[in-house]
């Protein structure tokens, strides 16, 4: 007598789990999408480029190691490579930007 009544309870609990799994799932896919990349810096350029201004355009802290710089300069130039259709001015605002964290400054700033 005992084992149907179980059996019931059972395929209730499973049907209420799986209608609250479905809600769920389509409520996770309604949802609005986001960006999954990383936002770069968007802002207009100092006439000197500081620390934070060049840690801002590599996308990284201030206190990186040189190898992080390396890598987060990579990522930045592969997106913005003027062989690729960027521009030649953010590409020399990139270099200059990772010159600046690695403390290789040149004096008066890019070549624009």
């Amino acid at each position: 007598m005992t084992t149907p009544f179980i059996a019931g309870v059972a395929v209730a609990a499973a049907a209420l789990a799986g209608r609250y799994g479905v809600q769920a799932w389509q409520a996770f896919k309604a949802r609005p999408p986001t960006a999954r990349m990383r936002k770069f810096y968007e802002g207009g350029f100092q006439p000197t480029m500081t620390k934070r201004e060049a840690a801002l355009i590599l996308g990284v802290r201030e206190s990186v190691p040189p190898e992080k710089v390396k890598e987060a300069h990579r990522k930045v130039m592969v997106a913005n490579h003027p062989d690729a259709g960027g521009s030649h001015y953010l590409a020399s605002k990139i270099n200059e930007a990772k010159d600046v964290m690695l403390g290789r400054t040149k004096g008066s700033g890019s070549a624009f």
